[in-house]
């Protein structure tokens, strides 16, 4: 009986055993699900079976921007790594190499130039020592002569001045010895005042092949110096081969090329389009293929990371081999739920990730099922 809008309705009593008995089967059905435990970890359990999945690599221009001129690849294309996928504008970054080597070679020819003169200058220098060390040879040997003028004209004195005391001679001819001993003295003088300047502060040691004269040690290390400069030169000229290098290696990121074997799954961005950098343009499917299993912690403790481990494709039972990657605890669905009722307590998963070994005939989205003798006996 039941009551609608003011008035009572009697049902047949067959449909109210019909009714009770569709309550029967959902409470019965509950009961039995919260006893066996058919979530999905635990049907993953049951079956040892995962569907085969492609990792995916997002692709992006590495640190630079700009407008696409070239899209190389289109969706479901297949690549090899190192194939051009797409291209940015270069003319900028052309530019600016161009106007560093430029810079480089004005450099370069500066380095040159100043080499020479540096050389040259230690040639001149070394030319300028021998004529020095000359020049000094023949002043020592105009000292010596001056040496034996002034011993004559003295001896002509004194003797011509012993012969005026006496009167044997006239005071003319006395003065004229007098005068001579007067020049002679000064050529002397004058002659070893030529060589000081010509030694410039050296000690003469009376060989001049071993003379190291002030004035060509300064011009010497003048000459040093410019090495200093030249130094300078190399630096600025490294400094721009570094930034050379960089804008080559800019350059190199203006092409987008394939990091790995894979296919083309779709293109984010088009020709015409400005680029960020860093930004993915393209997804890409890789060849690194795998599969995920859930066993029973009594199987999960015979197995370990890098165990071979062979599977079969359920649409067409071809092997499958592969090498265990990870093993990690999978949260079941009494984990989910924080709950440990009914038995769930007994039921822990592990999540076993399979990668297959390249080169084999199978594809993302398959099945691909562990057979029981695979697995350690539970």
């Amino acid at each position: 009986m039941i009551t609608m809008k003011g008035q009572t309705v009697h049902l047949p009593q067959r449909a109210w055993r019909l009714g009770l008995f569709f309550i029967g089967i959902l409470l019965a059905g509950g009961v039995l699900l919260m006893y066996k435990g058919n979530d999905a970890v635990a049907q993953g359990i049951a079956k040892k079976d995962g569907i085969l999945t492609a990792e995916q690599v997002k692709v992006s221009f590495q640190s630079v921007s700009g407008k696409m001129v070239n899209e190389a690849v289109q969706e479901s294309q297949e690549v090899k790594a190192g194939d051009i996928l797409m291209q940015l504008d270069s003319t900028d970054v052309d530019l600016d190499i161009a106007k560093t080597q430029a810079q480089i070679a004005q450099l370069d020819a500066q380095i040159q130039s100043m080499e020479g003169t540096i050389a040259i200058g230690f040639a001149q220098t070394d030319t300028s020592q021998e004529e020095s060390r000359r020049q000094i040879d023949q002043q020592r040997a105009a000292i010596d002569s001056a040496t034996a003028t002034l011993v004559n004209a003295q001896r002509d004195y004194d003797r011509k001045s012993s012969l005026y005391r006496q009167g044997a001679i006239a005071k003319a001819d006395f003065d004229d010895s007098q005068a001579a001993l007067s020049v002679a003295q000064a050529n002397m003088n004058q002659q070893q005042q030529a060589l000081s300047k010509l030694l410039g502060g050296a000690v003469d040691t009376g060989n001049s092949d071993s003379l190291q004269l002030p004035q060509i040690e300064e011009q010497r290390q003048t000459i040093a110096n410019k090495r200093h400069d030249r130094e300078s030169l190399v630096q600025q000229r490294n400094q721009l081969q570094v930034q050379l290098q960089q804008l080559e290696v800019q350059k190199d990121r203006l092409t987008l090329r394939a990091p790995e074997d894979g296919k083309v799954l779709k293109l984010l961005a088009k020709q015409g389009e400005i680029v960020q950098a860093d930004t993915p343009v393209i997804l890409l499917e890789s060849k690194r293929q795998y599969y995920d299993i859930y066993v029973s912690e009594k199987q999960a403790v015979h197995l370990h990371e890098g165990q071979d481990l062979a599977g079969v494709a359920v649409s067409d039972g071809q092997p499958v081999a592969g090498t265990i990657r990870f093993i990690t605890q999978a949260p079941g669905f009494a984990d989910l739920k924080e709950t440990r009722e009914k038995g769930q307590a007994d039921l822990t998963a592990f999540q076993i990730r399979i990668y297959t070994d390249p080169g084999q005939a199978v594809r993302p989205g398959q099945t691909i099922e562990v057979t029981g003798h695979e697995l350690p006996e539970t």
